[in-house]
């Protein structure tokens, strides 16, 4: 008889109080596989981190990944589920610096996003954030994220980071509008004149998009600048 009918059989004949034993113990029993990824992607997504750390206690890979390649990391952070994120980052194994099918990261995401406290998280777990081609401060710059450009800057990340068109943070916030990460920048050493393969330097592209409050910003950084290496010259004669 096969285990299904025995089962049957079983609950045909039993009093009710075995038969309840036997559904909890039936319940109990069931093996992780009982529960799909979609469940765990789901609870990932809605920011249930009782439901995910139980389904990867069951034995579910806390680096699964979606059809696009988005683990539940990039995932939770993505959606700025930050009780998720804590979750996750103290799962052993967690690869915090996966990449999605866009080649995306939980740290590039959550600086494009603007999830400060996200990328605080990941900041504090030890994920990547300063690397070779798109990066979180060229996101964060880009979209204006003040606040993330700061943590980052902090953190060592590079001011003259090179996105694949090879422009930088600064280029993208005078391209953009974004007045106080180019101040940002500025402080922290951004380089004025460096052109991207359009030939753009981040005053000209500020110009050309009519920020002309940020291209006057950065001519009298240059001054700035030219100023103090004239004093330096001077001091060291």
């Amino acid at each position: 008889m096969k285990p299904v009918a025995r089962f049957s059989a079983f609950l045909a004949g039993a009093p009710l109080r075995s038969i309840a034993v036997a559904l909890v113990s039936l319940h109990l029993a069931m093996p992780a596989s009982a529960a799909t990824l979609d469940d765990l992607l789901s609870a990932t997504k809605l920011g249930d981190a009782g439901e995910v750390a139980q389904l990867v206690a069951r034995g579910m890979d806390p680096n699964s990944t979606d059809e696009s390649g988005n683990t539940l990391l990039i995932l939770a952070a993505r959606e700025e589920q930050p009780k998720v994120v804590a979750e996750l980052v103290r799962q052993r194994g967690i690869k915090l610096d996966a990449r999605n099918a866009a080649g995306d990261s939980a740290m590039m995401l959550a600086s494009l996003r603007g999830y400060t406290g996200i990328v605080e998280q990941l900041l504090k777990a030890g994920a990547a954030f300063d690397h070779d081609g798109w990066n979180p401060l060229l996101y964060a710059a880009f979209e204006g994220r003040t606040a993330i450009v700061e943590l980052l800057l902090a953190k060592g990340a590079n001011p003259n980071a090179l996105a694949p068109n090879r422009s930088t943070p600064l280029m993208f916030a005078a391209r953009n509008g974004h007045d106080e990460v180019v101040a940002q920048l500025l402080k922290a050493g951004a380089d004025l004149d460096w052109k991207n393969d359009q030939n753009e330097t981040a005053e000209s592209w500020a110009a050309r998009h009519r920020n002309t409050d940020i291209a006057e910003m950065i001519q009298a950084e240059r001054k700035a600048r030219a100023a103090r290496g004239k004093q330096l010259r001077i001091e060291i004669e």
